[in-house]
């Protein structure tokens, strides 16, 4: 039971160094509250969901870019939709590029739009593998018996 009171101490200290380095909001403890026993994988779908569409709209993003003449608006769009995937699972950090990324769009700035998406990107992976740990971490609770530890 050592072991368990051990990984839970590590997971609540984990998580609160992911809120206090601005890698998440209140939005991903308000989707913690969504899950119960009925659906007991609500936060890791909605996640896993989110990097599979992160990954696709970086590529949009990348090729949009790249183009002879680059069509802004469609850039816009798509810094927008991952702007918004960013915020509702409470990746603040990636919110916060895309909304520099915006500004670059409308001023159809091409050096800050490939700065941003670099930057981006960084912050998504950076993200995503913080999650990923999180979510090992509490398999290892449950795995030893225990339960998740509710952050407040």
């Amino acid at each position: 039971m050592a072991a368990v009171v051990q990984l839970q101490r590590q997971f609540i200290e984990y998580t609160t160094s992911l809120y206090n380095e601005g890698y998440l909001d209140d939005q991903f403890t308000q989707l913690q509250k969504l899950q119960d026993e009925s659906n007991p994988d609500f936060v890791v779908e909605v996640v896993s969901l989110f990097f599979e569409d992160s990954e696709k709209l970086l590529n949009n993003l990348a090729t949009a870019l790249q183009q002879k003449t680059v069509d802004y608006k469609q850039v816009d769009s798509h810094v927008h939709q991952f702007k918004g995937s960013s915020s509702s699972i409470g990746a603040q950090r990636v919110t916060n590029v895309c909304v520099h990324f915006r500004n670059f769009c409308e001023e159809k700035n091409l050096e800050g739009c490939l700065r941003c998406l670099q930057q981006a990107k960084h912050e998504y992976i950076l993200v995503r593998n913080k999650l990923e740990a999180l979510f090992r971490l509490e398999q290892q609770i449950l795995q030893a018996g225990g339960s998740i530890p509710i952050m407040e």
